[in-house]
C-alpha cells in the first residue's frame, strides 16, 4: 500500500445519500460541501477511507434493503481503488435513544432497560440479534455498547445509554453485549474510554472534566472496559474528556498519550483497534485546529479517526505529518495493520458484499421482535404504588397524557384500550404550554385514573407544572418515566411511579400490560435516585415486583 492508501485507512467518513453511485441533488450538494465530490462512491475513490459511518440525517438509513444496496455500492467503489481494501461500514446503533436505523429493524429499549432486567442472557441475545441484522445490511461495526458508568444524575449526554451506576453490573452487561455482537460477526466497540459517566457537560458542545482520582477511576470507570477487553472486544472508542488524574496537560483523552497508550494499551493490555469519538465534536476542537487534531490523536495512540469535520484538512494534516517524520511510517503501519487485521478477522476481506435478497429474512423477524419484547418486559420498574392504583381494572376510565413524542401518548392509550380498559389520549407535547396543562387537568377530573408520561422531567419545568396540576385534581395519578429514571425526584409526592427507560414500541407494550395487570413489573433500579435535598429518594436495586 502507498502512504496515501495507508493514511486513508485511518479515516471513517460520513457520506450523504441512499445509494453510492447516484444521489439526490440535495445529497450531492451536501457531499460536495463535505468531501468535495458529489457521491459516496466518488468520496471513497478520493480519500480511500478505511470506513464509512451511516446516519439517518445523511439519508443513509431509509430501510434495510436500501442500506444493503448502499453498502454494496460503497464496497464496489472500494474495490476499484488502488489497494482494493474493503470499507468497514459502521453505525451508532446503541438502541434506545441512539438508534440510527429505525423499523423494520428490531428496536431494543437500550442499555439501562437491559440493566433493569439484570439478565446477561438477554444482553447477549440482544447483541446477537442486533449484530446479525447489521451484518445482513452490510454494516460490520457497531459503536456499542456504552461502557460508561452513569454515576452523575445530571449527566446530559449518557443517562439511559449507560447500564447504570454500579461498575460491576455495567462490566457484566458490557461484556455480555460484546459477546453477543461478536458472536454474530459484528465488531463491537466499548465506549467512551476512560469513562464519560460522571460529567454535567456534553462533549458535543463543551469539554468535560472528570475529577475522579486514580483510585476512583479504577473502582468506578475502568471495570467495564477491563471486562470488554477480557471478552475480546474488537475496538474501544475514546472520550473527549479531560481527566487530570491521568493526564494533567488539559488535553482530552482522545489526544492524550498517557491515557490511550499509557493506560489503555500498557496498563489494561488492549491490543485491538482504538477509534476516536467523532472529531467534529466541540470537546476535541477547542485547543487545536482540524488539521492537527487527527495527528495528535494518532500520536496519542488512536488508530481510527472518526468523522473529521473537514476531511481534506484532516487527511492532508496526517499525510504531511508522516512525510515530515513527525509520525513515523512504522507508527502509521501499526494502526493500519490493526485495521486490516480486524477487517480480515470479521470476514470483510473475503466477503465484502451482502446478499440483498436475504435482508428481509434476517432483519425485523418475529423471533427477533420477541427477543426485544422479552428485554422490555423484564425492564419495567415499579417504584411505588402508595394508593394501590395498579392494576387498572376494566370499568375504570383512564386518561393518558403528558410527554408526546412519536405518538407515545396515543400509543399507550391504544394499547391499554386493546386490553379491555377504556383509555383516552390527550398529548401535551414535549414542553406543555399552560393551555395544554389546563386542558389535561380538566380532562383528568372526568376520569378515574390519569397516566402521565414524562421524559427528562427533572430538567423540564413545564413537564413538572403538568404533573403538579394533575396531582392537584385529587384524582389518582400514575407517573411513567419514558427515559431517565430521575424524573420522580421532581415530584416525589406522586403516589404511583413507573419506569420504562425507553419509548420504543416494545416498552410501550410492556407498560400497557403492567398497567392492566397482565404483566408483573420485574425491573430493578440500575441507579440510585437522589432527592432534591441531597438524600437518597430510591436506592439502587429498588423495585416492587408485583401490582397485587
Amino acid at each position: 500500500m502507498s502512504i496515501e492508501d495507508k493514511v486513508g485507512q485511518l479515516f471513517v467518513l460520513h457520506v450523504y445519500g441512499e445509494q453510492a453511485e447516484a444521489v439526490s441533488a440535495a445529497d450531492a450538494a451536501a457531499n460536495q460541501a463535505y468531501v468535495g465530490v458529489p457521491t459516496p462512491a466518488e468520496a471513497v475513490a478520493k480519500f480511500r477511507p478505511g470506513g464509512v459511518i451511516y446516519f439517518a440525517w445523511a439519508n443513509n438509513t431509509k430501510n434495510p434493503q436500501q442500506i444493503a444496496r448502499l453498502s454494496n455500492g460503497i464496497q464496489r467503489a472500494a474495490a476499484a481503488t488502488p489497494s482494493g481494501v474493503p470499507v468497514m461500514v459502521s453505525v451508532d446503533q446503541e438502541h434506545g435513544i441512539v438508534a440510527r436505523i429505525d423499523k423494520p429493524a428490531t428496536q431494543f429499549p437500550g442499555a439501562m432497560a437491559l440493566a433493569a432486567g439484570r439478565s446477561t442472557v438477554n444482553a447477549v441475545a440482544a447483541g446477537a440479534v442486533a449484530g446479525a441484522e447489521l451484518r445482513a445490511m452490510g454494516v460490520q461495526q457497531d459503536y456499542a455498547p456504552v461502557a460508561d458508568v452513569n454515576v452523575n444524575p445530571a449527566n446530559p449526554v449518557i443517562g439511559v445509554r449507560s447500564f447504570g451506576s454500579d461498575p460491576t453490573l455495567a462490566a457484566t452487561l458490557t461484556a455480555a453485549q460484546v459477546v453477543g455482537y461478536q458472536s454474530a460477526g459484528e465488531s463491537a466497540t466499548a465506549k467512551h474510554f476512560p469513562g464519560h459517566g460522571d460529567t454535567a457537560t456534553d462533549s458535543h458542545t463543551g469539554l468535560p472534566v472528570i475529577t475522579h482520582t486514580r483510585a476512583e477511576l479504577d473502582r468506578i470507570d475502568l471495570p467495564p472496559f477491563r471486562a470488554a477487553i477480557r471478552a475480546g472486544v474488537d475496538s474501544i472508542m475514546t472520550a473527549h474528556i479531560v481527566v487530570p488524574a491521568l493526564d494533567p496537560s488539559g488535553d482530552p483523552a482522545t489526544l492524550s498519550r498517557p491515557i490511550l497508550t499509557g493506560v489503555l494499551r500498557e496498563r489494561l493490555g488492549f491490543k485491538g483497534v482504538v477509534v476516536t469519538d467523532s472529531l467534529d465534536m466541540a470537546g476535541v476542537r477547542q485547543k487545536y485546529g482540524d488539521d492537527r487534531v487527527p495527528v495528535l490523536a494518532l500520536k496519542a495512540g488512536a488508530d481510527v479517526l472518526l468523522n473529521p469535520p473537514v476531511p481534506q484538512a484532516a487527511y492532508d494534516g496526517v499525510l504531511a505529518a508522516v512525510r515530515s517524520g513527525e509520525v513515523s511510517e512504522q507508527r502509521l503501519d501499526q494502526s493500519v495493520r490493526r485495521i486490516l487485521e480486524l477487517k480480515a478477522r470479521r470476514g470483510l476481506v473475503a466477503a465484502p458484499y451482502v446478499d440483498e435478497g436475504r435482508v428481509a429474512r434476517v432483519v425485523g423477524t418475529r423471533l427477533n421482535e420477541a427477543v426485544a419484547q422479552r428485554v422490555a418486559d423484564a425492564s419495567v420498574t415499579l417504584l411505588k404504588d402508595a394508593a394501590d392504583v395498579l392494576p387498572v381494572r376494566p370499568g375504570r376510565s383512564l386518561l393518558v397524557t403528558g410527554y408526546d413524542s412519536g405518538g407515545s401518548v396515543a400509543g399507550v392509550a391504544a394499547r391499554i384500550t386493546a386490553r379491555g380498559v377504556a383509555a383516552d389520549a390527550l398529548g401535551a407535547g414535549t414542553s406543555p404550554t399552560q393551555a395544554q396543562v389546563d386542558a389535561a387537568a380538566a380532562a383528568a377530573r372526568t376520569h378515574d385514573v390519569t397516566v402521565v408520561l414524562t421524559s427528562n422531567a427533572s430538567t423540564s419545568p413545564r413537564q413538572q407544572a403538568l404533573v403538579t396540576a394533575l396531582q392537584a385534581t385529587g384524582k389518582p395519578v400514575v407517573q411513567v418515566a419514558l427515559r431517565n429514571p430521575y424524573d420522580i425526584a421532581a415530584f416525589p409526592a406522586v403516589p404511583t411511579a413507573l419506569l420504562t427507560y425507553s419509548s420504543k414500541d416494545v416498552s410501550l407494550d410492556a407498560l400497557a400490560r403492567v398497567l392492566t395487570g397482565s404483566l408483573q413489573p420485574k425491573g430493578r433500579l440500575p441507579v440510585a435516585i437522589p432527592a432534591a435535598n441531597g438524600s437518597t429518594l430510591f436506592d439502587y436495586g429498588s423495585g416492587i415486583r408485583s401490582t397485587r
